[in-house]
């Protein structure tokens, strides 16, 4: 067990087909001392078999989005080490150890997965072009994985991050918040694998909620100094 008490964070709705697995693989983690689920009033058995499979699960009573479900989660989790992992990782779960390492040792405030290339065709780049515009616009930094929610940062980093935003545009808020807090932000390649959104209805519909979002959040950032 590491010194410094770690806790995963997983926000999670409807992650029947993987959390049982993402919880196992992170449990198998020498360093980390807790997992935590926060069900976002899932309407299947996520709740049940995140529980069965070790981890302690806040059951949100409405589906209220990843952060708001991440703010409730992280005032009841007690951490000097706080990972946020999505409740679809499956076994690459383990592949967040690459990400506690530089926190660990204080390479890093805060990392960031920087996944492999998608296994197939999402959307156009878009998204992504505008999730990394935005933060380079704002902080300086070239952010290969923007969107990217897998992330480890030490408790101050959090606490100076809450609340986090709402919809698809947590993790571009919080990345823009970090770095004009002057953390370290440091992005680590792995072999993550989560589920994917493919070019059909349901996929570009997702997508354009996530834009939509993501101009939102900075937009907020462009009154807050």
């Amino acid at each position: 067990m590491s010194a410094k008490r770690v806790v995963a964070l997983i926000p999670a709705y409807n992650e029947a087909k993987y959390i049982a697995a993402t919880v196992t693989a992170l449990a198998a983690l020498p360093e980390v001392d807790e997992i935590v689920v926060v069900d976002d009033a899932s309407t299947d058995r996520t709740a049940e078999l995140a529980a069965a499979a070790g981890a302690r699960v806040i059951s949100l009573p409405a589906n209220s989005g990843k952060g708001a479900a991440l703010n409730k989660g992280s005032d009841q989790i007690k951490a000097n080490i706080v990972m946020l992992l999505d409740g679809d990782l499956g076994d690459s779960a383990k592949e967040a150890r690459l990400l506690l390492e530089p926190v660990l040792t204080g390479l890093a405030d805060m990392t960031v997965a920087h996944f492999p290339p998608p296994r197939r065709k999402g959307g156009f780049g878009l998204v992504k072009g505008l999730a990394r515009k935005g933060i380079k616009f704002y902080t300086g930094l070239e952010m290969q994985s923007p969107l990217s929610g897998q992330r480890v940062m030490t408790r101050p980093v959090m606490d100076k991050l809450l609340p986090f935003a709402s919809g698809y545009g947590v993790e571009v808020g919080l990345t823009i918040k970090a770095a004009r807090a002057g953390f370290k932000v440091l992005e680590v390649p792995v072999q993550m694998t989560h589920a994917e959104t493919g070019r059909d209805l349901k996929g570009f519909w997702h997508r354009g909620r996530q834009f939509c979002h993501i101009a939102r959040a900075l937009a907020r950032a462009a009154l807050v100094k």
